[in-house]
């Protein structure tokens, strides 16, 4: 037989062995060319006489990554990827096959369809589908519980999770570890199969009884979560018949799958996906980053200390500096400490955070930042204090050093201004825990260089970061929106509504937390300092709410002083603080306010119409390059919820016509706060959406 190379799949015969190498790297997308070039090479190696095993390996960092995402929303090209499956299932000659890198969803129900499995050491599985607002859709619910423990297939597959390749062959979805490149893991697989050594069997033929006691359990604890997503539920649905003769259960398994594709969270949920990619298209991308080895952080508290330790994590060697020693060193244990905690969450290793303490040193001199690349500061927000260190730092560092700001409000052009060099001053305004929240807000002052932008750019992806690119205004993208959204719930709370309902409200919305909530944990203090700092700047005409000024003048500012709107005594259980309530209640009254009822969806309604307001506004000054940055800034740093895909996603499934009719109605009570967006009117006015807009 001649060795022959097809688009993106490559077959060689040798000894007795056909291999099929998925050959388009990175992540070899199993796009419709790719599957009828699989499906062929199959075929051919089946009808050639030399050849007794087939072993499967990928090229690239990956043996598949799954579905191609350029195929997302379009109509299917034959092969469907099942029909390829249910053929190398059949397959008269063994097929194994080799995992390496990340193998997610269709490369996993590949791997599944075969008759053996060798995983390579480093290499993560899963069926991240119902992340996406669908199931595993060619035969991966019905292979998988046939495979390893019914309970272990149902948390796999309705979670989504990713599992290790040492899990996995626990879990029995493995048959081995192998060893050395793919190429050669596969030659070995396959020996091992001629020779007897590798164990072969047809998944479709095993035989299982799904137990119903699980199903109904699994489905009880998915029924009671908010938001409660379709996905999960049926995905365990088509897992439920996998005790069926395969062909049966992988009927049942497409025909969950299609009712799926019409459900209105998958398209959120793509959309989700489809915006950690899209954010990183900004003009800089193209500019050459600037070498990035070392950095410092300027602040040893929460922030500053969180921010070292993604900088750490991201292999970068770290000064952090504080005014005193004994705070420095404060520092320097609470960095270890995050580090211990990824050791319990079973995200790192002892040997890997003494590993990275190595390039951690502390000191209390800011001269020890004149030979780094990178210096950021996390110091109190107050531009006097920031705008002092800048023109500190102007003097000190060297020359191309980058020079980041963590404010979450100020003005970034002032701060670049207290230097000589304000070509080299970004904005980079991380969210708490630092180490651990995705979003970070690349803000793009006045003469910030484009190499500066690139530079902060990739630092994100090294450390793992959906980074947006933000314009220069107060607050910026996240937290400008959310001073305006936020002013509606303590106008609902002081006109009727309680902060425990508002929060349950947009809690069974899908928000992980509501406002008051949120407000506890991030610190009362926190926006207290905020409105004074506005204050004078305050418009005559606006509605102001001085309930949560006044719990904070009694020094109860949330969870770090054991109480603000709910007390914290037990952390089991959220009650609401009687003194919080008695607060509300005497403002009410010294308001003069008539109390009026509030449902859960007027509160949604309201809150909801508020934060697309504003979002609209954002975008049509510039500040968002388009709208699906504003949904990533929520997705990914303020808990929005991921089915609906952002603000302005959702506003596209309410209607641009709808909420100027609803901000119309609203003015009724409040024309000041209620303003119809002129982008929002002129998308209503066209008949277009948001999403129109991110074509730009």
């Amino acid at each position: 037989m001649v060795d022959t190379e097809s688009a993106l799949i490559r077959t060689t015969v040798a000894n007795a062995i056909g291999l099929i190498a998925l050959n388009n790297p990175p992540v070899n997308a199993l796009g419709a060319v790719a599957r009828q070039g699989l499906a062929d090479a199959v075929a051919a190696l089946n009808a050639a006489s030399e050849v007794q095993v087939i072993a499967i390996y990928g090229e690239g960092k990956a043996l598949s990554a799954g579905a191609d995402i350029r195929e997302f929303g379009k109509p299917l090209v034959a092969p469907r990827l099942s029909d390829v499956l249910d053929q190398i299932e059949a397959s008269l000659k063994p097929v194994v096959i080799v995992l390496h890198g990340t193998t997610l969803g269709g490369g996993l129900e590949l791997a599944l369809a075969c008759h053996a499995r060798v995983g390579l050491p480093g290499a993560h599985v899963g069926l991240p589908e119902v992340t996406l607002g669908l199931l595993p859709g060619a035969g991966g619910t019905q292979r998988l519980p046939r495979l390893i423990a019914f309970d272990k297939a149902i948390d796999m597959i309705s979670s989504g999770r990713q599992v290790a390749v040492e899990e996995a062959l626990d879990l029995g979805l493995l048959d081995t570890i192998g060893e050395g490149p793919p190429h050669q893991a596969a030659l070995s697989a396959a020996k091992a199969a001629l020779n007897g050594s590798l164990m072969l069997r047809r998944t479709g033929d095993i035989a299982i009884k799904p137990d119903s006691a699980t199903i109904a359990a699994a489905i009880e604890r998915l029924s009671s979560k908010r938001p409660l997503l379709a996905a999960p539920i049926k995905a365990i649905q088509a897992i439920s018949h996998s005790g069926e003769p395969i062909v049966e259960g992988i009927k049942t398994e497409r025909r969950l799958f299609g009712e799926l594709m019409d459900n209105p969270d998958r398209q959120g949920l793509i959309h989700a996906f489809n915006a950690e990619r899209v954010v990183r298209r900004i003009p800089e991308a193209a500019a050459t980053p600037r070498e990035m080895k070392t950095a410092a952080v300027i602040g040893g508290g929460t922030m500053g200390v969180g921010i070292a330790t993604a900088l750490l994590q991201a292999g970068l060697r770290v000064t952090l500096i504080e005014m005193a020693a004994e705070r420095a060193e404060m520092a320097k244990v609470a960095v270890a400490k995050n580090f211990d905690e990824a050791i319990k969450r079973g995200k790192s290793t002892a040997e890997a955070r003494d590993k990275l303490l190595l390039g951690l040193a502390v000191t209390t001199d800011l001269r020890d930042v004149a030979t780094l690349d990178l210096v950021i500061e996390a110091v109190f927000e107050d531009i006097a204090t920031k705008t002092e260190l800048f023109s500190k730092l102007d003097n000190i560092c060297k020359s191309g050093a980058v020079l980041g700001t963590n404010t979450s409000y100020l003005d970034v052009n002032l701060i670049a201004a207290a230097t000589s060099r304000p070509q080299d001053v970004i904005g980079l305004h991380f969210f708490s825990p630092a180490h651990l929240m995705r979003l970070l807000e690349v803000v793009v002052a006045d003469r910030t260089a484009p190499e500066v932008v690139a530079t902060a750019l990739a630092l994100s992806g090294r450390m793992k970061k959906v980074a947006v690119r933000s314009g220069v205004c107060d607050g910026f993208i996240g937290n400008r929106i959310l001073a305006h959204y936020r002013k509606m719930a303590d106008y609902m709370l002081l006109d009727g509504a309680a902060f425990e309902q508002i929060d349950h409200a947009l809690e069974d919305f899908g928000f992980a937390m509501g406002p008051f909530a949120v407000a506890d944990l991030a610190g009362l203090d926190i926006g207290w300092a905020t409105r004074k700092r506005k204050a004078p700047t305050r418009p005559a005409e606006e509605r102001y709410v001085a309930i949560a000024d006044r719990i904070c003048e009694h020094g109860w500012f949330g969870r770090k002083s054991g109480r603000g709107y709910y007390l914290y005594d037990d952390p089991k259980i959220r009650r609401p603080n009687p003194d919080a309530l008695a607060i509300v209640k005497a403002e009410r009254a010294a308001a003069g306010v008539t109390l009026r009822r509030f449902t859960d969806q007027d509160i949604v309604a309201r809150y909801m119409t508020a934060m697309i307001s504003e979002a609209a506004r954002v975008v049509a000054e510039g500040v968002a390059m388009r709208p699906i940055d504003v949904d990533a800034v929520f997705l990914f740093g303020y808990g929005f919820p991921r089915h609906l895909g952002g603000p302005l996603n959702y506003a596209d499934r309410i209607g641009a016509a709808a909420l100027v009719e609803r901000i119309e109605a609203f003015a009724k009570e409040d024309r000041y706060y209620w303003q119809v967006p002129d982008l929002l009117r002129q998308l209503a006015k066209t008949k277009r959406g948001f999403a129109d807009l991110n074509q730009r």
